[in-house]
């Protein structure tokens, strides 16, 4: 499983994210983290957005990209437990 995290520099809700994401130990999973100001595209998707969170299938067989869902934002609040477990209700369906 892939995770990919949508940021930009100086996003403090995006750093904390990444660093509870980072902190949790019970799940697999890769974090990709995308810096939305190097590409024209993601930066005018996600501006006013970050962080975004998406579920992505890892690629199949064939080399083709799995799908993408989007997550719901987290609470800058939320502990890394509490992020976990979100996490595993999505990873369940």
């Amino acid at each position: 499983m892939r995770l990919i995290l949508y940021s930009k520099p100086g996003c403090h809700l995006c750093e904390g994210l990444q660093e509870k994401l980072e902190q949790i130990q019970n799940l697999s999973f890769e974090l990709e983290v995308r810096d939305i100001t190097t590409r024209e595209d993601w930066f005018a998707t996600y501006e006013y957005e970050v962080p975004v969170l998406y579920l992505s299938n890892r690629r199949d067989a064939e080399g083709a990209e799995g799908s993408e869902k989007l997550l719901p934002r987290p609470s800058p609040r939320a502990s890394v437990q509490q992020l976990e477990q979100m996490l595993r209700k999505y990873l369940a369906n």
